[in-house]
């Protein structure tokens, strides 16, 4: 399994999370979408365990709406990505950390 199949799953239930604007991108994945090579997963790092690879740790790069009880959001993230993960890939996630990379006011955030 890819990680980029796996990180697509990640996003898509961070971003549920109540209190979440959208998530950070990194510096990387900018410059892979300038040379037109799309990225799957954008604002989430998966990384498979090396002798267990049924097993994977997931790292959130959210973006904040200003009001939201940080510790809260971080844990609805949590959750719902290890819930979501392990059910529709059937892999079995270690660990969700999220490092929050900005706050937003509500007119800011995504349409």
């Amino acid at each position: 399994m890819s990680r980029g199949f796996v990180a697509q799953y990640a996003a898509e239930a961070a971003l549920q999370a109540e209190g979440v604007s959208s998530l950070d991108t990194s510096g990387i994945v900018a410059l892979k979408e300038a040379f037109g090579v799309e990225h799957e997963g954008k604002g989430v790092k998966v990384v498979f365990r090396e002798d267990k690879d049924e097993a994977v740790s997931i790292t959130v790069y959210p973006i904040v709406i200003f009001g939201s009880n940080i510790p809260e959001v971080a844990w609805a993230i949590q959750e719902r990505v290890k819930a979501d993960v392990e059910k529709f890939t059937g892999l079995s996630v270690e660990s969700v950390h999220v490092h929050v990379k900005g706050v937003v006011s509500r007119e800011d955030g995504p349409a």
